[in-house]
């Protein structure tokens, strides 16, 4: 399906198209800004779908958008608000008029409304600053569903206490963009190990980042709160390696109350890695099945069975790791509802700390989206509907366990509009990922692909720095990235 949208608001074609694709996933869209007249004629609904032709006509104040026989109006009325909320109350104007709009048209009611963002508790906390009902304001003003709008309330109840950050504190987060193999939906900003011949010289980059980059905090006067060692998968290096990265992150960023590392796949565990992991001080890993079906793992590009991740998750309880997480994935290729709900078995069973209950995204940068898009390969999406519910059954399954959902984002090309949503029990909650997804924290990052986020003006202002993805640009260049994070965090 290619849908054309016609508007005299260039400016605003970018956000009409995440409302378009809450309905229509990554459907190919046309803008045409010029009045209607001076179009190519606007395709419309025909054979299978082919097309679908939207109109944005803007009268004052007031919106109307229309296809066919099929129209809704929006009004605005900015009168006394300053030209910063003018501006943000009419892209959201906007935004409710196409919304509503498709809503008419296709009869879907996607689970978060109109909300089109990577945080939808952003909003619930906004209201709450107002005086407002959170959860009133999410189901009436933007059509969240009510059973998504309770479970932000259920979250801003498992953040109390935990959203607040302490002065000049951050959080450190350090990339090791290896894996074994890549995963059929991964879009990350990492590679295959291959022959190994970066991972040394990666390493030395990265260690001199986090030298210099000490230097900065040094002299800002801040410190640690919580430190993250993601990627990749940091546990398909060499143990040493590893270790050598870990202790002079600690070492140059001394202080922090929690250190996660993800251990994520279990072909990279062993005795001797957890054991090292355990040593340095590590508090919280992930052993990451994503789900337990052997023949689904191989169809996605993992090397390694379910039984792996069990005996992997077991020897870190032995090692004495009181706080392990696993990731899961609902929608995988050729995954139903009663697979999903095995999965859910079995990681019940093992009694994680924390679970992290993924949809599937498919990216554009995917194996899967090559496999769906291009190539028409047989990628065995999951049937319309079944995401939906495999989430609904983790969220009730896992509450019902004593797990309580402590932070959660969206993405974009989401299976079902739905969402990412991290489960813990009492106690278990992981400050490093309210403090980024929520960005109540800024975050140092270290890395190729790593982005630091600094919060200026008590979070009112986010500025970012990113690093270059390119492993090979990466190490040629780390100088720079420090010159961009000092530039950033001393001189902004």
């Amino acid at each position: 399906m290619t849908i054309r949208l016609i508007t005299p608001e260039a400016a605003l074609a970018q956000d009409m198209a995440d409302v378009v694709r809450v309905f229509f996933g990554d459907a190919p869209i046309e803008f045409c800004d010029a009045p209607i007249e001076f179009c190519d004629a606007p395709i419309e609904f025909g054979e299978g779908d082919a097309g679908l032709a939207i109109v944005h006509r803007v009268d004052t104040g007031l919106d109307v958008f229309f296809s066919g026989d099929v129209s809704v109006e929006r009004a605005f009325f900015p009168a006394g608000r300053d030209e910063l909320e003018k501006k943000r109350l009419r892209k959201r104007a906007v935004k409710l008029g196409l919304y509503g709009l498709l809503k008419k048209l296709t009869g879907q009611h996607p689970p978060w409304g109109s909300l089109t963002g990577i945080r939808p508790s952003r909003l619930y906390y906004e209201a709450l600053s107002e005086g407002l009902d959170p959860v009133r304001t999410l189901v009436d003003v933007f059509d969240v569903t009510p059973g998504r709008a309770e479970l932000l309330r259920a979250l801003a109840g498992m953040q109390v206490g935990l959203r607040d950050m302490p002065a000049n504190a951050f959080d450190l987060y350090v990339g090791i963009p290896f894996c074994k193999t890549r995963c059929a939906y991964c879009s990350f900003s990492s590679g295959e190990i291959g022959d190994g011949k970066l991972v040394a010289p990666y390493v030395r980059a990265l260690l001199r980042e986090i030298a210099l980059s000490a230097e900065i905090v040094r002299e800002k006067g801040l410190r640690l709160r919580a430190g993250y060692i993601g990627g990749g998968t940091p546990t398909a290096i060499p143990r040493a390696a590893l270790e050598e990265v870990f202790l002079a992150a600690k070492e140059a960023f001394p202080g922090a109350v929690e250190w996660t590392v993800e251990a994520g796949r279990p072909d990279t565990i062993d005795r001797e890695m957890l054991a090292m992991l355990k040593s340095a001080g590590a508090t919280r890993i992930s052993v990451n099945p994503q789900t337990f079906s052997d023949e689904t793992l191989r169809r996605i590009g993992r090397a390694h069975t379910g039984e792996q991740t069990v005996e992997a998750y077991l020897l870190a309880r032995e090692l004495g790791f009181e706080d392990i997480n696993m990731d899961l994935i609902a929608g995988l290729p050729g995954e139903a509802l009663p697979d999903f709900s095995r999965t859910l078995d079995r990681t019940l069973e093992l009694a994680p700390d924390s679970a992290t209950v993924h949809a599937l995204a498919i990216k554009r940068s995917s194996r899967l989206h090559e496999e769906m898009h291009v190539s028409s390969g047989g990628h065995a999406r999951a049937a319309e509907g079944e995401a939906a519910a495999m989430i609904d059954l983790a969220r009730a399954r896992l509450t019902g366990a004593g797990y309580l959902p402590y932070y959660l984002y969206r993405q974009k090309y989401m299976a079902g509009n739905l969402e990412n949503v991290g489960y813990a029990r009492p106690g278990k909650a992981c400050l490093y990922n309210i403090g980024n997804m929520e960005e109540v924290a800024s975050v140092l990052a270290v890395g190729a692909g790593a982005i630091t986020k600094w919060l200026f003006d008590r979070a009112l202002r986010i500025e970012r720095a990113p690093n270059v993805k390119n492993l090979g640009v990466y190490i040629d260049r780390v100088d720079e990235m420090v010159g961009r994070k000092r530039r950033l965090i001393l001189e902004t």
